[in-house]
């Protein structure tokens, strides 16, 4: 079986991998199962499995990246992988985004935080990257969770109605995260 080595959360970490066939054919083992198996990453989860509910997001050299689609041999060696998982490594010190969407309960079930928080991180880093240092609107919070955003065309999902918690939550944790 081959073998992947990706920076996970900032840590070096190799395992080993299915994968079928070679070239052009081949097809390997979902980059979701491979963490949350290998690496006990749970913050990543099974929704859809086809890329459109949002569930499932990581970032992958700080790209959104739905994560029940991507076959592991197309991940680059040493790409770096952050998850929900390795957001914060100590409970009383949470990243902006955790901290927020827990004190304004954004969150009712929690299935979808993980692409909230994962796809939010992603976004607003660009932005901040990119220069942007500006605090988003609310009407751009919900283009961006919409699909609707420039450069965005993939949409997060929430079933449970907590959506003006969100987006009152990414806008208070990207005004912290710009200073």
């Amino acid at each position: 079986m081959p073998f992947r080595t990706i920076l996970l959360n900032g840590k070096e970490v190799t395992a080993e991998y299915q994968a079928i066939g070679s070239g052009a054919s081949e097809s390997s083992e979902i980059l979701l199962y491979w963490l949350r198996e290998q690496f006990g990453q749970h913050g990543p989860r099974f929704g859809c499995g086809l890329a459109q509910c949002g569930a499932c997001t990581v970032l992958v050299d700080d790209v959104p990246t739905r994560s029940c689609v991507v076959q592991l041999h197309t991940v680059e060696d040493l790409a770096e992988v952050r998850t929900l998982d390795g957001l914060s490594h100590d409970e009383k010190d949470p990243h902006p985004l955790q901290r927020e969407f827990v004190e304004l309960q954004a969150g009712q079930c929690g299935f979808c935080i993980n692409g909230m928080i994962m796809g939010s991180l992603g976004w607003i880093e660009g932005r901040i990257a990119g220069g942007d240092r500006s605090v988003p609107s609310e009407d751009e919070v919900k283009a961006f969770l919409s699909g609707a955003a420039p450069g965005n065309t993939r949409n997060y999902i929430c079933r449970c109605g907590t959506h003006t918690r969100i987006v009152a939550a990414i806008r208070s944790a990207a005004e912290e995260m710009a200073r």
